[in-house]
């Protein structure tokens, strides 16, 4: 793994097209911005990870949606 520091306002090249760069830090957060072709996908990390809720669950959660917004309105 490569480690780079940079500062706001500087910029890291991944090949030819993609641009990362550092727009503000603050305390332990940092806000990247990100140019890349409309192709290329980008996602955090921590998705990728998390398994897909099945589609009997997410039924269920649209069913009480449905439901709730019935009832409100």
């Amino acid at each position: 793994m490569l480690v780079l520091s940079r500062k706001s306002g500087e910029s890291i090249r991944l090949g030819d097209d993609i641009v990362l760069t550092v727009t503000r830090t603050k305390g332990n957060r940092v806000q990247l911005a990100i140019e890349a072709p409309r192709d290329v996908p980008i996602r955090r990390a921590e998705l990728d990870s998390k398994p897909e809720p099945s589609s009997a669950k997410r039924s269920v959660s649209v069913n009480r949606l449905q439901d709730y917004l019935r009832r409100s309105a």
